[in-house]
């Protein structure tokens, strides 16, 4: 037998079912046409600051309680810097650096297993997601 164990890790992402957007308070519709529901936040116009949507949050901690995480008392949003077509304004909002959320975990029993099974959560985070590029067949 090996001395290898193998680890797996998932990056699984999680969309809020929210009316408005998780940094202003531009509509969210799903199949929207594009670009038309893009305000100054969204475009990251000069002068446009955004602020958290307070639902986003509170389903953000009910995700972290459930997930049995600590909750950090200080986190905070950077800008993650990339150029794509589906994000208007060059730049991602994201925590990164300090989550608001550490160290869950899922306990789950298989059946007929005799112990618990464990997966950890390394960390939950919040970060927008501009959009989304559909590409018609050619």
């Amino acid at each position: 037998m090996s001395q290898y164990e193998p680890v797996i890790g998932l990056e699984v992402h999680c969309q809020l079912k929210t009316k408005t957007k998780i940094f202003s308070s531009d509509p969210y519709q799903y199949g929207a046409q594009a670009n038309t529901l893009a305000g100054p936040v969204t475009l990251g116009l000069p002068g446009a600051l955004p602020v958290l949507n307070e639902s986003v949050m509170e389903m953000a901690l009910t995700a972290a309680l459930a997930l049995d995480c600590e909750i950090n008392r200080h986190t905070r949003f950077d800008r993650k810097h990339y150029f794509y077509p589906d994000l208007p304004k060059g730049y991602q909002i994201s925590q990164y650096d300090r989550p608001y959320a550490i160290n869950g975990k899922v306990t789950f029993r298989k059946k007929d297993a005799e112990k618990d099974t464990m997966i950890r959560i390394h960390r939950i985070h919040m970060e927008e997601d501009a959009g989304k590029l559909l590409h018609g067949q050619g």
